[in-house]
């Protein structure tokens, strides 16, 4: 694996994405996001195939988006994922979604459930799996932290004078 974050194809924002202000809605970030780290996980061997043929998945638990930059119809933009941490059941990933002219429109911070659907039930990653998946992380831990991880939200009020 390369030290360097997993990068997407190039995904366009289709124009039934746009809302009235003429930019990416904000639920079709979610969806690029999501195609991102499909793309991700099916390089690690945790995909579709993996989910049809073992009924084992991955649930997203937690997600948090900064929307640095408009997008619009038309634009396309790849998605890099980047596992910040990760034991037997869990994975914390970083995302950044770049128009293809490198500039970031956002980035996104998720927590990330294995998942037997039989259950469904939070579930360790299987032995056959696991490797794949510390190969990954191993590559990522060589990268600096992402500056913009663990931001919270909360509106800062000045002190009055």
């Amino acid at each position: 694996m390369s030290a360097q974050p997993f990068t997407s194809t190039p995904m366009d924002v289709e124009a039934a994405w746009t809302d009235f202000n003429g930019h990416l809605n904000m639920a079709y970030y979610n969806v690029l996001f999501d195609r991102g780290v499909d793309q991700a996980f099916s390089a690690i061997g945790i995909g579709p195939e993996y989910t049809r043929e073992r009924r084992l998945t991955v649930y997203t638990a937690e997600v948090h988006i900064c929307y640095v930059r408009e997008l619009h119809e038309g634009s396309q933009v790849t998605v890099s994922t980047q596992i910040i941490d990760h034991d037997d059941k869990r994975i914390h990933l970083y995302q950044e979604m770049r128009h293809l002219n490198g500039w970031l429109a956002a980035s996104s911070e998720g927590l990330f459930l294995h998942i037997d659907m039989g259950g469904p039930r939070v579930t360790p990653f299987p032995s056959d799996k696991a490797p794949q998946l510390k190969a990954m992380a191993a590559a990522h831990a060589m990268l600096p932290r992402p500056e913009r991880i663990g931001r919270k939200i909360a509106i800062v009020h000045k002190p009055r004078s």
